[in-house]
């Protein structure tokens, strides 16, 4: 059995390698639903749709627990395939599987609160905000999952989503330095004047922006802190899996990566983020 991990295309290598990290053994598989990319600017139902098929390759292949690297695939399609979908799923397969986001763990980090904290309302002004920016697919903007969620949890956070429509095909097509650090500082301002001043901290809300995460840095003033989806992605699994022993996730460390799209070497950007040659073989 193995650990899934699903994204709409190279972003969620990013994750891919925090798991590494924190599971050396565990047996990876990583799927990148490349044919299709990118999923930010498709509607719900296409998103759901393709999600759904991307699970059910990586269930096929043996994997117990499926991550969906990929924030739009979190926002739009995990709580519905979780509701309506996996309790037949499990019935089918005779064992348990899951399909586990990025988000939750995204805003504890962001919110220091538990998932199931919910800030008590009160009617005092809040002497203080803490300014927050979430740069994201425009389908995440759309289901304003961060306004939402963490406005339940703090009401001293002020949420600002800056959707970078074209940053994540950019970034799967191995754009060049100068044009990708242009596209970040362009959203940097942009929500820098909706707010009034730069934010105070920021989420890089796609996967595909932790391979820039250096040009966030570079535009945002110094010492922004930027909370890191991989990383809180993985310490949540690592709890996770504590709680629950029933999946089993390997103990081999191999890894897997395949691609629905062409398979075969990907481009510069993403192998100077994985440190080496990568290959995809196809779905």
């Amino acid at each position: 059995m193995a650990i899934g991990v699903f994204d709409s295309g190279i972003g969620g290598l990013t994750v891919h390698r925090k798991l590494v990290d924190r599971l050396p053994q565990a047996d990876l598989i990583y799927l990148a639903d490349q044919a299709n990319t990118p999923y930010g600017g498709k509607d719900g139902e296409a998103i759901v749709d393709l999600t759904r098929a991307g699970c059910e390759r990586l269930f096929s292949a043996g994997c117990d627990l499926v991550v969906l690297a990929c924030n739009t695939a979190s926002a739009i399609a995990l709580r519905r395939l979780q509701q309506t979908w996996l309790p037949d799923c499990r019935r089918t397969l005779g064992r348990p599987v899951n399909i586990l986001g990025l988000i939750v763990p995204t805003i504890e980090a962001a919110t220091g609160m538990p998932w199931e904290h919910e800030a008590e309302r009160r009617g005092d002004k809040v002497e203080k905000l803490d300014i927050l920016a979430v740069f994201s697919t425009p389908a995440t903007a759309r289901s304003r999952v961060y306004e939402i969620e963490i406005d339940k949890r703090r009401q001293d956070v002020a949420v600002f989503v800056e959707p970078c429509p074209n940053l994540a095909t950019l970034i799967e097509t191995g754009a060049g330095a100068v044009e990708l650090a242009t596209e970040v500082e362009r959203h940097v301002k942009s929500v820098s004047a909706r707010i009034g001043r730069p934010p105070d901290r920021a989420i890089l809300g796609c996967t595909h922006y932790e391979m820039v995460a250096d040009m966030f840095r570079a535009a945002l003033p110094p010492g922004t802190p930027l909370i890191h989806q991989p990383q809180a992605t993985a310490d949540a699994l690592v709890d996770y899996l504590a709680k629950h022993p029933q999946y089993d996730v390997g103990s081999s460390g191999h890894r897997q990566f395949l691609t629905t799209g062409r398979p075969g070497a990907q481009h510069m950007l993403a192998e100077t983020f994985w440190g080496g040659p990568l290959s995809f073989g196809q779905a």
